[in-house]
């Protein structure tokens, strides 16, 4: 099996829990997906250009760095077929591996591998456009080490958040992030909405990466 990626490089972590450490990015092509706050929308056309890889390939590169964090990004992750055979080659050589995924993909057969990756899912809010696409059964396969993320441009966005995270009891399952939607909303009015309702166990978020170099600057 090949792997499409459009991306391979060494950075921090921007988000979720392990954010502000060193991981090596792996982006693959494509998603199925079209949120309206999309900061990585270049990749997520067919028609993108990459580098096609084995999972021996990419995880030859990825021993090489001396990084132990990977991360699997897009586009979305879980539609590489066979994703599973890279998670556990990866983890087998002493590799933590998160895989982002965008909430609408179910995460089964990788949750119960043995060699279990660590997963950030997204929930999208209606400020995305693709709430209607969210696979909540996956709530079902999480564990503490992994991440519920809610990207927020609005009060609306919250409101939906607070609901989702009540409803499915988050905070007892997993960590669980609102982030805004860089440059629509103010971090302040999410440290509000959190104060004034309650939000005990959820933290704020900010993409670290957007702050220290460009927002739209790529391999970082």
């Amino acid at each position: 099996m090949m792997f499409p990626v459009v991306e391979k490089f060494v950075s921090i972590n921007g988000e979720a829990a392990r954010a502000g450490e060193l991981a090596v990015f792996i982006r693959f092509r494509k998603c199925n997906l079209h949120c309206s706050y999309c900061d990585t929308r270049w990749a997520n056309a067919e028609s993108v250009p990459a580098d096609m890889m084995t999972a021996a390939e990419i995880a030859d590169y990825v021993n090489g760095t001396g990084i132990v964090n990977v991360t699997l990004t897009g586009g979305e992750p879980l539609l590489q077929e066979d994703i599973a055979e890279l998670t556990d080659m990866l983890i087998a050589s002493g590799h933590r591996v998160e895989i982002e995924t965008n909430g609408s993909i179910s995460i089964a057969g990788l949750a119960d591998r043995d060699k279990r990756p660590v997963f950030t899912l997204d929930y999208k809010l209606p400020g995305s456009g693709m709430e209607s696409h969210m696979l909540t059964e996956n709530y079902g396969y999480l564990r503490p080490t992994d991440t519920v993320k809610f990207v927020s441009g609005s009060l609306s966005d919250l409101e939906r958040a607070a609901e989702i995270i009540a409803e499915y009891r988050l905070t007892e399952r997993c960590s669980v992030y609102i982030s805004p939607v860089f440059g629509d909303i103010e971090p302040a009015a999410i440290v509000d909405f959190m104060r004034d309702h309650r939000l005990n166990g959820v933290r704020l978020q900010l993409q670290l990466h957007k702050f220290i170099w460009a927002p739209d600057k790529r391999g970082v």
